[in-house]
């Protein structure tokens, strides 16, 4: 709604003509990752792009539809949004946050050729001075190391200033995320990893001989601190001594985006300064290599798996396993994915992409590992239906198949 008023209102205001650019590019760049959102929770959604009124009732789209305005949108974003910002404007969306996320949307559809051209923006064209992989990974999940050289877009949060209260003007400037995710006496421990996650990260070694350090950052369960649970601490106190229940020594909870590095034996609260990192660019040079592979040049993108892997002490995947076939690469950037980007909202696109919910020999792949995949069903589950409330105010939407 707000992005539809910028959209429609900014042209008629008399300004600096640059500066309306940018304003109705944000805009644009905000309703496309809206629009993504809802195609892919919800498939057939209304497209709007009109300031709306109550009286309202919108017939849904086709997904077809609202995949070519996303598009839209992102393309004359990119061109109207300036390459960086200085001082308090950090933050803002950029051109690279634009081609980074018309990447990823056409990714998502399989069309690999504009995903490519949309993602070299950022890798090998005019942006590529601006990206780069930081050298620490776990400071992409800090709020003291916010909008560094790998943020391509990040949702901005920060502390709420003392005595702010839950409905003061200030309420809503941190994020309330850590609370759910943060493990019992510290949060309310709604959301766990599934443990066969960490699996995959002890499936190769650095080229040290160490464990894979990204472990550490994403996962919070008895051995995050290789030596066990005497060892692990939990904000501020050790694994053992926490005293949980059998049932919850076996959890693991996501670690990305926690507080416990500055919270120590304290319950999280609705208040995290941490920023979100929507698209950071080591999911860009994942992304890329996919779309390399999936136009068949699987050589070719061999270098930007590696430098992720690099970045964590691995080998280069060119080195440990070189001359992998295009279906052989696809499934290695699964697994590489998984030890990068766990925990930051991106695996569902990538398992539908992927063709995990529309093929029974796949879902049973899912299944046999996690047993929350058991009441998926195909034809129904890959997409949430439209709430009743929705269609009780509106008569001109469909329900979902099968719900």
């Amino acid at each position: 709604f707000r992005a539809n008023q910028v959209i429609d209102k900014v042209p008629g205001i008399t300004m600096d003509e640059t500066l309306k650019a940018q304003y109705i590019g944000e805009a644009k760049f905000l309703r496309a990752i809206t629009y993504y959102n809802l195609v892919t929770i919800f498939g057939n959604v209304p497209l709007v792009l009109t300031p709306s009124n109550p009286a309202d009732k919108p017939f849904q789209a086709s997904q077809q539809e609202v995949w070519d305005q996303i598009e839209k949108d992102l393309t004359e974003a990119a061109e109207a949004l300036p390459i960086s910002y200085t001082g308090d404007n950090i933050g803002r969306a950029t051109k690279g946050a634009a081609y980074a996320m018309l990447g990823r949307v056409y990714l998502q559809q399989l069309e690999y050729q504009p995903a490519a051209d949309a993602l070299a923006w950022l890798i090998t064209g005019p942006g590529s001075t601006l990206y780069d992989l930081v050298p620490d990974f776990g400071d992409n999940f800090k709020h003291t190391t916010e909008n560094n050289k790998e943020s391509v877009f990040e949702i901005q949060f920060k502390m709420r200033p003392e005595g702010g209260g839950d409905d003061g003007p200030t309420s809503n400037v941190g994020t309330s995320r850590a609370p759910f995710f943060a493990p019992p006496s510290n949060g309310f421990t709604d959301a766990n990893m599934q443990r066969w996650v960490v699996g995959e990260f002890l499936k190769e070694n650095t080229a040290g001989g160490d464990r894979d350090p990204r472990l550490a950052y994403t996962a919070l369960y008895d051995s995050t601190d290789e030596r066990g649970p005497d060892f692990t601490q939990v904000y501020g106190a050790s694994f053992t001594s926490r005293n949980f229940d059998a049932g919850i020594r076996q959890r693991v909870w996501y670690r990305k985006y926690l507080d416990d590095y500055f919270r120590i034996n304290e319950f999280e609260v609705f208040n995290s300064p941490i920023n979100f990192r929507l698209i950071r660019f080591a999911d860009v040079l994942l992304m890329y290599a996919e779309a390399l592979n999936g136009l068949d040049r699987t050589a070719e993108a061999y270098p930007f798996v590696d430098r992720v892997r690099v970045r964590a002490g691995l080998a280069p995947l060119s080195t440990a396993i070189p001359g992998l076939g295009k279906d052989a690469f696809l499934r290695q950037l699964m697994h590489e994915r998984i030890t990068e980007l766990t925990g930051e909202s991106l695996r569902w696109n990538d398992l539908a992409r992927w063709g995990y919910f529309d093929d029974a020999t796949k879902l049973a792949e899912l299944k046999a590992r996690d047993s929350e995949f058991n009441n998926f069903v195909i034809g129904k589950s890959k997409y949430m239906p439209i709430p009743q409330s929705e269609i009780d105010i509106n008569p001109n939407l469909d329900q979902n198949p099968n719900w």
